[in-house]
């Protein structure tokens, strides 16, 4: 399913470090070919409709939507922080 980037999300993958920036790129990756990936734990984000969470490692998630045909990225960065804002 393709792809793509709310601008508040390249702000914030921008400011991760190098390191994160590359857990999230093979994240990312997973949920282009398979947004059930076991291995992101995707999970709909309690009270925020139908937005949803997944794992880029054991500090950071990322959320996304749905729309048609077309995942749409929204926020990436430390856990509590996405999910206060997803």
């Amino acid at each position: 399913m393709p792809l793509e980037f709310s601008e508040r999300f390249v702000k914030a993958y921008e400011r991760l470090p190098k390191n994160t920036r590359f857990k999230v790129d093979k994240a990312l990756h997973l949920l282009d070919a398979d947004f059930r990936h076991p291995g992101l734990r995707a999970k709909r984000v309690k009270g925020a409709g139908d937005i949803y969470e997944a794992r880029v490692d054991y500090k950071h998630r990322m959320t996304y939507q749905r729309r048609g045909d077309v995942l749409l990225m929204r926020n990436v960065g430390q856990h509590d922080d996405v999910l206060d804002s997803p």
